[in-house]
């Protein structure tokens, strides 16, 4: 277990889809750019029109309740009182760090940076850990499930488990479920938030494929939920969010189509790194995690090729790649494959 230097603590992290910071590293690279850095669905939802109203008034109350009841459907929870809409996972961080006073925080990691940093600024003492064990001692512990960036997956009955542990000193677990939808729903800890002191963090811009759109969920007990909606302040979503969270919720037959689609192309995927001589160590549906010692060659030949993939700061070994999002970019994406690994 690793405690975070203090200066870490406040400091942006480089999460990927940075388009203009890759264009300054290669600033003669092909156009379009083709974003594998990310891990959001390259393949996004077909949202009807956004109304004009949903423009120019503030968003109505009973949209957002609607919102809130095809949430719960759709992530299982027990109902629409347990789950709070918000504009983005993101700005629900701090504010579910802060559901316990400033105390022992652990991470189970490497992970999505933005939980250890979110902890940190609202005054807990922040531990790294890649034991799983470790979480038990603290007083909030966070666990991404699947994980980002290797797909590890903790089993719902360990984390069950864990939840009670924390219960028993009054502490909190916070499962991270963001890619869940490519992940084994059996797992999700959505339907068991209020026998349990656990917060459960649901995003919609991965899969489908809306980053911009800023839009993600909360799951908890009643009286957690009502707390954390009653930090938002209302208007917490905006119109258009609301309208096209709602259609892309309840289409359910979207939804199945494209995690058959998106398993498909990780397989594909995996033929393509792996014919390139890398080591896969990890992913989810939407992303593939892989090593080689000559990682950051790879990244600069990607770069010149006008593809730009996520690369990590603690490990220059890794290098973890999204989904292309059509044929022209599989192709120049196996191409630059193809040149760096002499095929």
């Amino acid at each position: 277990m690793s405690v975070i230097p203090e200066d870490k603590h406040r400091t942006v992290t480089d999460h990927g889809g940075s388009l203009e910071r890759a264009r300054g590293l290669f600033p003669d690279a092909p156009l379009p750019w083709i974003d594998l850095s990310t891990g959001i669905n390259p393949h996004s939802y077909p949202h009807p029109p956004v109304s004009a109203t949903a423009l120019s008034r503030l968003p109505e109350p009973a949209d957002a309740a609607r919102l809130a009841g095809i949430a719960a459907k759709a992530y299982g929870a027990p109902s629409p009182a347990h789950v709070v809409p918000a504009p983005g996972t993101q700005i629900l961080l701090p504010l579910v760090m802060e559901l316990v006073p400033p105390g022992r925080a652990a991470v189970l990691s490497p992970t999505y940076a933005e939980h250890a940093r979110a902890a940190a600024l609202v005054g807990h003492r922040v531990r790294e850990t890649a034991d799983f064990g470790d979480l038990a001692a603290a007083d909030i512990a966070v666990a991404v499930n699947p994980n980002n960036p290797d797909g590890r997956i903790m089993p719902r009955v360990d984390l069950i488990e864990l939840a009670r542990t924390l219960g028993k000193r009054g502490g909190l677990l916070v499962v991270d479920e963001a890619f869940m939808e490519v992940g084994p729903a059996a797992e999700s800890l959505a339907g068991e938030v209020e026998g349990l002191p656990v917060v459960v963090l649901r995003s919609f811009g991965k899969f489908f494929g809306l980053a911009g759109v800023r839009l993600g969920f909360a799951l908890a007990a009643q009286a957690t939920a009502a707390r954390l909606a009653a930090r938002l302040g209302p208007w917490a979503v905006s119109g258009p969010a609301l309208e096209i969270g709602i259609a892309a919720l309840a289409d359910r037959g979207w939804q199945a189509a494209m995690r058959s689609r998106l398993e498909k192309e990780s397989q594909r995927l995996d033929d393509l790194i792996r014919n390139a001589g890398l080591t896969l160590c990890g992913g989810a549906a939407l992303f593939r995690l892989a090593r080689h010692p000559k990682a950051a060659e790879l990244f600069a030949v990607l770069g010149a090729h006008g593809i730009l993939v996520r690369r990590f700061e603690r490990d220059a070994a890794l290098l973890r790649f999204g989904l292309p999002g059509d044929e022209a970019a599989w192709t120049r994406l196996r191409v630059a494959l193809d040149l760096w690994s002499g095929a």
